[in-house]
């Protein structure tokens, strides 16, 4: 009778071994979502903000139990800001590691590079750190903007000036595909408000060139001076005009000023400083959830959010959002929602034409003042008027 039993109990373990793994055992699978970020070079500085804002969505998203009840599992390689790695790490993500989604990269280059391999593999990609035109004219069905496009970033900037009677302008750029397109936006309206573009030049290193094109620039005298560039060359600017003792009456710089530690790092020279961004880190900003997420954002990391962070964890929540409402992690679905959406994240509105390119959000303009940022365009959310 034992050894019956015995033979009961070893048959019913073994069947229990033989029972395959239901349905709801395979969904609870983490939902693995990658993406590159750059903790070297160039693009470091506004890639951790990308970084921040992802990760914050990846901790929120799970504390409300996941995607459609997976987990989300943030898959991140550095890409070192090398267009070489971020092909192979995305060929990686998508072929090796068989993500379920990709995110962007930080930067218009990169980004091209990255949307390139999720556009050959049919995966949506919301680009939350490139503003270049290029990304949205070859055609490409999957890839989204967040951002405004670079050609339109000076616009408050050159308004402002024509506004205040100031006559010309001077254009210094990186030769990279979003640098350019801001030059080529800023050289467009600037004959719109007026203004004369007295001098336009691209360059290759900041290190070797600018000095030069900086003299350049001052020999034409002109009212404002715009550099559109990365953060180390913005710093470098202003370092050179120090030295020189040389200031026009306007300084407009991209991406650097967004930062916090901005004016600790350019001292005196960041003084009236303007600088275009696509949001700005402000509680008097009345988009929906902006106090939330910034309040959210300083606890996580203990870093006030840039506009890259921003726009980051926007793009988390769009994805979000496009998923619980079809119920579905398709692709296709994902892509046909994304496509016809038109809401007011946390930075601003989000609408795209058929090309994907981003066309409902505005950027503003932001200056520096006693040792604060203000809000100086446009006028509905301005927090100080402009100092020229």
């Amino acid at each position: 009778m034992k050894q019956v039993i015995l033979r009961i109990i070893i048959i019913a373990i073994l069947c229990l071994y033989l029972i395959p793994v239901s349905d709801s055992s395979a969904e609870t699978k983490p939902f693995r979502i990658g993406a590159t970020v750059s903790l070297e070079g160039k693009y470091k500085e506004p890639s951790a903000m990308i970084q921040g804002g992802y990760k914050l969505w990846e901790s929120q998203i799970n504390q409300r139990a996941g995607l459609l009840g997976r987990p989300v599992e943030l898959l991140l390689y550095d890409d070192k800001s090398d267009e070489k790695l971020v092909r192979q790490f995305y060929e990686k993500l998508i072929k090796g590691d068989k993500v379920d989604l990709v995110l962007s990269p930080y930067g218009t280059p990169l980004t091209l590079v990255a949307s390139e391999v999720s556009e050959k593999h049919g995966y949506v990609m919301l680009a939350s750190g490139a503003s270049g035109e290029k990304i949205w004219e070859r055609g490409y069905k999957n890839v989204f903007g967040m951002y405004a496009t670079a050609n339109r970033y000076f616009i408050g900037l050159l308004d402002l000036m024509a506004r205040n009677g100031l006559k010309s302008v001077a254009v210094l750029y990186e030769n990279s595909s979003f640098n350019i397109d801001v030059a080529a936006g800023v050289e467009s309206w600037a004959k719109r408000f007026g203004l004369k573009v007295a001098f336009s030049k691209g360059y290759k290193t900041g290190k070797t060139d600018l000095t030069g094109l900086l003299s350049e620039a001052r020999a034409v005298n002109p009212d404002g001076i715009l550099l559109s560039a990365y953060p180390a060359d913005g710093y470098l600017l202003l370092n050179l005009m120090e030295q020189a003792k040389y200031r026009p009456k306007v300084v407009g710089i991209t991406i650097a000023p967004s930062y916090p530690e901005f004016h600790k790092q350019a001292g005196n020279m960041a003084e009236g400083v303007f600088g275009p961004f696509q949001w700005e880190p402000d509680e008097r900003i009345p988009f929906p959830g902006t106090k939330k997420f910034i309040v959210d954002y300083k606890a996580f990391t203990d870093i006030i959010p840039s506009y890259h962070a921003g726009s980051a964890y926007a793009s988390c929540e769009i994805i979000e959002k496009a998923i619980t409402q079809n119920k579905s992690f398709d692709q296709k679905k994902i892509r046909d929602f994304i496509s016809s959406y038109d809401t007011v994240t946390v930075i601003g509105r989000f609408k795209v034409d058929p090309s994907g390119k981003q066309i409902g959000h505005n950027p503003i303009l932001i200056q520096w003042q006693n040792g604060e940022k203000q809000i100086v365009y446009p006028t509905t959310m301005q927090t100080a008027p402009p100092k020229f």
